[in-house]
C-alpha cells in the first residue's frame, strides 16, 4: 500500500470526523485562540500509518530520514512538535480502526492474545510510564511486563475485533470473551487457554456462538467433528496475523513516553494491517471446508 492511497482513505475519513466534531461540540461561548497547524489532521494520521510499512524500526529516524515523506509533505514541524501533535490523533485513530479498519465475520473465526512488552522484567519497579495500568504477565515464551492485546480474525486474516488488556488478564476471561465476540457469529477457534467455565460457554452458545479448542490431557474426551479437526490446525493462521503485527508493523516497543502514544502506535499498526492487500489466508487453493 503506498503513501497516496493511505491518505486518500484517511482523508476521505477525516472530512466526516471534522464536519461531526464541528456539527455536535458544545462551545464554551468564549472565543479561543485556535494555533494552525502545518499539518491537517488526515496528514499526521496518514505520517503515523505510513510509518508501520515504512521499515524504519524508530519512529525519529523515520520522521527525520524518509526521503518520500518529505518529499509529499513540504511543510513539517519539527520532531518534537510532530509527537506532541500525535497526542491528539487518539480518538479519530480509534474511530476510523473501528468503522474501516475491520473485517466482517464469515462465520468461522480465530481468537488469540499477543503480549505488548513495555519495559525490561528488571526494570519493572523503576518504570513510571505505566505505573498502575501495565502489569506481569507470562506467556510460553516468559514472563513480560506489559499488555496483551486480545485479537479475533476471520478466515481470511481480517481483524474482526480487538481489546487491550493488562497483562495478567486470562485468555479465557469471561469479559474479555463476552466483549470480542459481540459482532460474531458462528464458530470461534482457539487453543487451549480460551477453554471456558460451562457457563460462559453456555451463554456463547445461546447467542449463536460456538468455541471450540483442543482439549488438555486431564480432560474427558468428547467426540469431535473433523470440520472441527481441520479448522483447529488452520489455527496458526491468527499467529501469522501475531508475527505480522510485532515484526513488520512495530506493535510492540518500549519507548512510549506517554499511555496515548501507546495506544496511537497500537491503533496505527492494526489500521496499518487492513490496508495490507495480501494476509494470512486458511482459503488457499483447493481448499475445502467439510461441513458436519
Amino acid at each position: 500500500m503506498d503513501l497516496t492511497t493511505i491518505f486518500y482513505y484517511t482523508d476521505e475519513f477525516c472530512k466526516l470526523f471534522e464536519k461531526m466534531v464541528e456539527e455536535f461540540t458544545l462551545s464554551s461561548g468564549r472565543n479561543l485562540r485556535k494555533r494552525k497547524s502545518l499539518l491537517t489532521l488526515s496528514e499526521i494520521i496518514t505520517i503515523v500509518l505510513y510509518y508501520q510499512i515504512s521499515g524504519y524500526k524508530t519512529f525519529k529516524d523515520y520522521y527525520t530520514k524518509c526521503t518520500e515523506l518529505k518529499g509529499a509533505f513540504r511543510k513539517m514541524p519539527s520532531y518534537n512538535r510532530f509527537v506532541e501533535l500525535q497526542q491528539k490523533i487518539a480518538l479519530p485513530l480509534i474511530i476510523f480502526l473501528k468503522l474501516r479498519g475491520l473485517g466482517r465475520c464469515d462465520g468461522y473465526s480465530f481468537i488469540d492474545s499477543f503480549s505488548l512488552s513495555v519495559s525490561h522484567p528488571k526494570r519493572i519497579y523503576s518504570h513510571k510510564t505505566f505505573k498502575g495500568l501495565a502489569a506481569r504477565g507470562k506467556t510460553s515464551v516468559g514472563w513480560f511486563y506489559g499488555f496483551k492485546v486480545h485479537v479475533i480474525i476471520n478466515g481470511r486474516g481480517e481483524i474482526l475485533d480487538f481489546l487491550i488488556s493488562p497483562g495478567n488478564t486470562a485468555d479465557n476471561n469471561s469479559q474479555i470473551i463476552e466483549k470480542i465476540t459481540k459482532k460474531i457469529h458462528g464458530k470461534v477457534y482457539g487453543d487451549k487457554g480460551y477453554i471456558c467455565n460451562p457457563t460462559l460457554f453456555q451463554s456463547l452458545y445461546n447467542r449463536g456462538i460456538h468455541i471450540v479448542t483442543k482439549l488438555k490431557k486431564n480432560m474427558k474426551n468428547k467426540l469431535m467433528s473433523l470440520s472441527d479437526k481441520i479448522m483447529l490446525k488452520k489455527r496458526g493462521v491468527i499467529e501469522s496475523v501475531g508475527a505480522i503485527l510485532k515484526e513488520d508493523l512495530n506493535i510492540e516497543h518500549s519507548r512510549y513516553r506517554s499511555p496515548v502514544s501507546f495506544l496511537v502506535n497500537v491503533c496505527s499498526s492494526l489500521m496499518s494491517y487492513s490496508f495490507r492487500p495480501k494476509k494470512p489466508s486458511i482459503y488457499q487453493k483447493g481448499f475445502r471446508l467439510l461441513t458436519s
